[in-house]
Order: structure tokens, then sequence, then C-alpha cells
């Protein structure tokens, strides 16, 4: 962690705590804001593949939501899903494999990341994305999902008619919120009552509180047919979590665990796609 950096985050964690001792309730709703917002935006190159996509855009609460286009008019729809602070570019080869297997491939930067507008984003705002997704360009009849994107189309799938025919590529999901939350209070090393109004602020704003937003709740509700592929060595997205989906026996989902890739090198390992694109 660059000097700069680390100054930033000690600044906004005495500022967090002290508001803390003020008014926990206040110091939670500096906390959401920060949960909600990027601090990074991917500004890298584009990939070649990306020159020969259509360019596409909706509007989505007032703000454009900016992605691309192959295949248009091929019989089964692909949509790619990228992570938290990620952007679609990184998965030109997925894109390219989807387009040999024929399938018309979308790919978008979800809200507040990369090209699309906006400076916050929440799993609903993401899920609703998807839902936009189809309502403008068609049934999705397969998904690869990295981390925030997993969970994000889980709570989309729960609540939109799909069939055992539809595919879903989990790849290193976020699969409880809960666990993301306790990790952004144990870096900020907020308090117990702040905790309690966080928690308070989604419950009010979702009508759910946390631990509801889970793949392990919503996978009782998804008829898709999944492949789940998660590494041993990820710590951002645990897989102690995901050892409470594989005790539920769901019968729809295939697992596929690595070692040695964490939590960003294991879409671009060359046997994890290979596994990807058989299942599709």
């Amino acid at each position: 962690m660059k000097l700069a950096q680390k100054i930033a985050i000690g600044y906004v964690r005495a500022r967090l705590n002290m508001l803390a001792v003020i008014s926990p309730a206040r110091a939670a709703e500096k906390a959401f804001e920060l949960f909600s917002t990027p601090q990074y935006r991917s500004k890298s190159k584009f990939p070649d593949i990306f020159a020969r996509g259509e360019k596409i855009q909706f509007l989505q609460n007032k703000k454009k939501v900016r992605g691309f286009r192959w295949n248009q008019g091929s019989e089964k729809r692909l949509l790619i899903l990228h992570g938290y602070e990620s952007s679609c570019r990184k998965f030109d080869h997925h894109i390219s494999r989807g387009i040999k297997k024929g399938y018309e491939v979308l790919a978008f930067d979800a809200p507040a990341h990369g090209i699309s507008e906006g400076k916050k984003i929440n799993l609903l705002d993401y899920a609703e994305m998807i839902a936009n997704v189809e309502k403008h360009y068609g049934k999705i009849d397969a998904f690869i999902c990295h981390s925030f994107g997993g969970i994000a189309v889980c709570t989309f799938l729960e609540k939109h008619k799909h069939s055992a025919d539809t595919k879903l590529v989990l790849i290193a999901p976020a699969t409880e919120t809960t666990t993301a939350i306790d990790s952004m209070f144990r870096f900020i090393q907020l308090n117990d009552k702040v905790r309690k109004e966080f928690d308070a602020i989604i419950h009010r704003n979702s009508g759910h509180w946390p631990s509801h937003f889970s793949i392990n709740r919503s996978m009782k509700h998804i008829q898709a047919s999944v492949l789940w592929i998660h590494d041993e060595d990820d710590y951002t997205t645990p897989i102690s979590d995901v050892k409470k989906v594989m005790d539920q026996g769901y019968p729809n989902i295939e697992f596929m665990v690595t070692k040695g890739l964490g939590h960003n090198k294991i879409y671009r390992d060359n046997e994890v796609k290979r596994k990807i694109f058989s299942f599709l």
C-alpha cells in the first residue's frame, strides 16, 4: 500500500471514529456512503475485441449504463458481469470464447464503474441493471459473473423467470453481504453501535436486513444450472462462506475448487476458462 493511501485511510478511519463518539447514526450514514462508493474506476485500455463490438447504452436512474454487444441475432444470449471496482474490459477472453461458441454476447460496466455514469452503487442497483439489460436486449440464456456480479445475478434470478436451461457461472462470487460488511468494519475499526445503525440503514432502504442478501439463501429460489468456481486462497470472498452452500447439497450446483489463484487470477486461468465454456 502506498504512503498516500495509508494516510487517506488513516484520515477516514479517524474521522469516522470521532463521529461515532458524537453520533453512531451519523457515522453509520458516512460508512454506508463509503461502502457504496467505488474508490477506483478502471481506466485501462480496452482490448481489441471491444473495437469489434457494437456500443450500446441505456438509462438507469437517469444515469447512462454503457456496454457492448457482439453477434447480435444469435440464438442464445450471454451476459458478462464484473466485480466491484472492476470493468467488463477485463473479460475479453471470455467474450472471445463466447463469440466463438455462437452466443450473442453482452458486457456492461455497472453503474459507477468504468465508462458508465454514476458515483455510487449497491446490490439492488446492480440487480436492477441486469433486469434492464433483459428489458432492452432480450432474455439472457447464460451468465458469467465475478465477485459482486455473482451475488447481483442471484438477487436478480430469484425474482425473475428462468429455468434449468439457464446457465449460471459464478466465479468467486460475493456469497454473503454480512461478510463484506464485517470486512469493512474491521478495516475502519468501527464499533458495534455504528454497526447496528449501519444494518438499520440497509433495512430502511430495502426492507431487509443484510443477512437476507445471501447467495446461500437466494439459491433456494434459483433453478438455473450452476457452475461455481472458487479458490481456497480467496481472502476477498472467503471459501468458508462457500462451504456453507456446499453443505446444503443443492443438486443444480457443480463446484470447482482451485488452489493458489486467489480472487482475481481465477477468472484469467486457462483451465478455469476451459471449464466454463465446456459447461456452457
